[in-house]
């Protein structure tokens, strides 16, 4: 397995995982940071990704506990029992979780998590702030890789109409994997290219069943935050990429307009990959928005 290059900082970070019940069923999360810090950040991850995806980032917040759940049907957290993996299920599901684990925390989304995120706090989930990274701020089919994405609703719906241990294979492909990974990659630095490449292969395919997956692929090209974003009224935060394929930075200009209270960060030469790519850009514009010291550890 290809080194991290954030793996230095990671491992002076303490890390704890634990699961709790909500919306029925059990969440398995990883808390990292000091226990009695200052600030608490409830991390989404994005569309078929888990926690370990968002690990880049908290590297370069150390002083910040962040709580980091797998979303229901992805990683180590089973599916909702009896219910469709739709956004009334992810939001509700998450309303419960952050009441559970960390009432009054920060809420961050990352991609798919950014929906997911935004449908919660527009539901009346209770956050001082919120911070997006990379989010959905057009409608995917719209985008400059709409072709791709109408390609990728023709695959997911092969997969869960083919028998299910053929269809299952499909979706969990490795080629295919490797050609979205490449896709979004857009930095020419080898090692973090092999990383990336890596954490698609490793992580990628941990989801439940086929039927988890395409239900939370059709919420994913179903929604976008800008639904949401009028009635936000906390301060939020736009981590957004000048480079982005799915949700192009004029749309994400357009979005940060729509908040009534929102800051736009926005990140030259990187893609929907700021979490792998830029983490260190992406925990500074946190700690700015959040009025947070700078870090001095290693």
């Amino acid at each position: 397995m290809p080194a991290s290059p954030y793996a230095a900082r990671l491992s002076t970070i303490p890390v704890e995982r634990r699961e709790v019940e909500a919306a029925g069923g059990a969440t398995s999360y990883w808390v990292y940071g000091p226990e009695q810090a200052a600030t608490t950040i409830i991390a989404v991850h994005g569309f078929r990704g888990e926690h370990h995806g968002l690990e880049p980032v908290v590297a370069f917040l150390p002083d910040v506990r962040v709580i980091s759940p797998d979303l229901p049907g992805f990683g180590e957290t089973p599916p909702l029992p009896g219910k469709e993996h739709d956004l009334g299920s992810y939001a509700g599901w998450l309303t419960e979780f952050a009441r559970a684990v960390a009432p009054g925390a920060v809420i961050l989304g990352h991609s798919f998590g950014s929906i997911v995120a935004s449908a919660a706090v527009a539901g009346g989930l209770e956050t001082p702030r919120l911070i997006l990274i990379n989010p959905i701020g057009a409608p995917a089919l719209a985008g400059p890789k709409g072709v791709m994405t109408r390609l990728a609703v023709m695959y997911y719906a092969l997969g869960a109409r083919l028998p299910e241990r053929i269809g299952t294979a499909l979706l969990r492909n490795g080629l295919i994997v490797r050609v979205m990974s490449v896709t979004m990659a857009k930095t020419s630095d080898p090692v973090l290219r092999r990383f990336i490449h890596d954490q698609h292969d490793t992580y990628f395919s941990r989801f439940a069943d086929r039927d988890v997956l395409h239900d939370a692929f059709v919420t994913s090209v179903s929604h976008d935050v800008r639904a949401f974003a009028p009635v936000i009224e906390v301060p939020t935060l736009l981590v957004a990429a000048q480079r982005d394929d799915i949700t192009p930075i004029e749309d994400e200009r357009r979005l940060a307009a729509m908040f009534p209270d929102a800051e736009l960060v926005e990140i030259a030469d990187v893609g929907h990959l700021i979490h792998y790519e830029t983490p260190a850009e992406a925990a500074g514009a946190i700690r700015r928005f959040l009025r947070l010291p700078v870090s001095h550890r290693v």
